[in-house]
């Protein structure tokens, strides 16, 4: 069941409602969607992971009793979920149906209750519910339930987030900026710098043979915090400084990517794709502004463009079966992020009527996944060479990660600029860059570390 929602606007909108640690999240300025609890899970690895999720929540989906008088992307039931990278992956991936989802869209707020038993839901008991999740006391939800009908005036009313979160209490640990000096720990993790810079020299050998024209290399490192992981505080610190990128927090997976692999509404699909990386940091001190060297140095580059064009032509060339229209950049544009700056461009597809029905965002995820942004051309040969030369399991990170609803619409970002809370003191953090023919390892190295930033910064990590 799903209602409207009245929204504060000086709230802070969605990413006010990031107050639990075990937030499931997918959030771009002030809009987005939220989701607490469990009511359903499906886990599957392997080749057919994403058409065996599409099944399964097909059929969770067909037999609902939906009430949604918004009927907007993203109402009635919606689920989150987070794919490994790799067919060959140890990692499940997984789709997670919630108990309460808090959406906002271009001012339009809702709340929406689910229940796969045969009780009755109601306006009062969604926004009960709501507020026992935000409080983190079950026992409270039928008080709350009483202040929230006050708060609203006549009748159930709306309440407006500040009153809703009014009933939140403390549910984290320790920030990372509290602890003491020297506590922090930064290690690498598969491989040492040295080793992945020698990997990198190989990747470019092997591009050099003619095997491939492209190779997407990442590396991870390990933040220890011995007073705790604040996973909602990191979350509200990437929704706050990275408003460009879709935040997003999936049992334990959380970060903020710039890339979107595809969004679904309707018959409408897009897409963001990025390649072509250049530092914040390398435009200090140097004449002119920062955009003027951005554009100097990474539009100018033979190198970036090259390694941008190869990952354009992945993605169109996949979704081109399943489109009747497609419209994409004839140029990149600059995408400015906190951190860095990227080679952007963002394509858009009309889905074709394919034998009675219009592809879901699942089944073009199948077509589309891993692009050369992520992994490399040739594909296979890419990712053969990936398992050789990075010397681990990349898990969720650079799979999809999003969400998608009852009525096929759906949004699903690469798992970027992210991390793995491993544990409540340990963050596994992640970061890659493509290979070309004319990467050179130390540069290599330090855009990785431009990379790590965002997670290290909202880890309360210098670097």
């Amino acid at each position: 069941m799903t209602v409207p929602l009245d929204v504060d606007s000086s709230s802070g909108g969605l990413p006010s409602f990031l107050v639990r640690d075990d937030v499931l999240c997918w959030s771009r300025r002030e809009n987005g969607l939220v989701g607490f609890g469990e009511l359903a899970r499906f886990t599957a690895s392997g080749p057919d992971r994403f058409l065996e999720a599409d099944i399964w929540w097909r059929h969770l989906v067909i037999e609902a009793d939906v009430t949604d008088p918004l009927e907007l992307p993203g109402t009635g039931p919606v689920a989150f979920g987070s794919f490994a990278f790799s067919k060959t992956s140890d990692f499940e991936s997984r789709l997670i149906l919630p108990e309460i989802v808090v959406g906002i869209r271009d001012g339009q707020a809702w709340l929406t209750q689910l229940t796969l038993d045969d009780v009755e839901l109601t306006e009062a008991g969604a926004l009960a519910t709501l507020a026992g999740w935000l409080s983190g006391e079950s026992g409270t939800r039928e008080s709350a339930a009483g202040e929230l009908t006050a708060a609203g005036g006549s009748g159930v009313g709306h309440p407006t987030s500040s009153q809703l979160l009014s009933f939140s209490g403390p549910k984290t640990t320790t920030t990372a900026s509290q602890l003491g000096d020297g506590k922090v720990t930064l290690e690498s993790g598969s491989l040492s710098e040295a080793a992945w810079k020698q990997a990198v020299a190989e990747g470019v050998a092997k591009i050099r043979t003619g095997k491939l024209e492209k190779l997407v290399l990442a590396r991870d490192v390990v933040a220890t915090l011995p007073d705790g992981v604040n996973a909602a505080k990191v979350l509200q610190q990437l929704a706050s400084r990275y408003r460009e990128c879709w935040t997003y927090g999936v049992d334990g997976l959380v970060g903020a990517t710039p890339e979107m692999l595809i969004q679904v509404e309707g018959r409408t699909a897009q897409a963001r794709v990025l390649a072509g990386t250049l530092d914040r940091r390398d435009a200090e001190g140097v004449d002119g502004s920062p955009m003027e060297y951005a554009e100097r140095v990474l539009a100018g580059s033979e190198k970036q463009r090259h390694e941008h064009e190869i990952a354009i032509q992945s993605l169109t060339t996949q979704l081109a079966p399943f489109s009747e229209a497609m419209n994409a950049h004839s140029e990149p544009f600059i995408l400015e992020l906190p951190n860095v700056w990227h080679l952007a461009s963002d394509v858009k597809a009309e889905l074709a009527d394919i034998e009675g029905h219009v592809p879901t965002c699942l089944a073009l995820i199948n077509a589309l996944h891993p692009t050369a942004a992520v992994c490399g051309t040739p594909t296979l040969v890419a990712g053969e060479l990936i398992r050789e030369l990075e010397h681990m399991d990349r898990g969720p990170y650079a799979g999809p990660v999003g969400w998608l609803d009852a009525a096929g619409n759906g949004e699903w970002g690469i798992a970027l600029r992210g991390a793995i809370i491993e544990s409540p003191t340990t963050v596994r953090l992640y970061a890659g860059c493509g290979i070309v023919e004319g990467s050179v390892p130390d540069a290599e190295l330090a855009e990785t570390w431009a990379k790590f930033r965002p997670m290290l910064e909202s880890l309360g990590i210098s670097n």
